[in-house]
């Protein structure tokens, strides 16, 4: 089956940001997908709202810190 130009780009668009992956890998063999321990210091105040965040939803503190960190454009200079 050979593909044309407007299916290769809706494919590529669909799947774009797993292809952005798969480059990082190739070039510098770190894989950006899956999960990996830190450890942060927190303020007090903050730690407590996010145990009742916890409380509240039933996620996890990492995952909460997660989804907040996703709403922040971090590669923003």
């Amino acid at each position: 089956m050979q593909l044309n130009e407007k299916e290769i780009k809706r494919i590529f668009n669909k799947y774009k940001k797993s292809f952005e992956e798969m480059e990082h890998y190739d070039k510098t063999r770190e894989i950006l997908w899956g999960r990996e321990r830190i450890y942060l210091t927190l303020d007090k105040k903050l730690l407590k709202k996010l145990k009742e965040l916890k409380q509240k939803t039933g996620q996890p503190i990492s995952r909460i810190i997660e989804k907040a960190l996703k709403n922040v454009d971090v590669y923003h200079n």
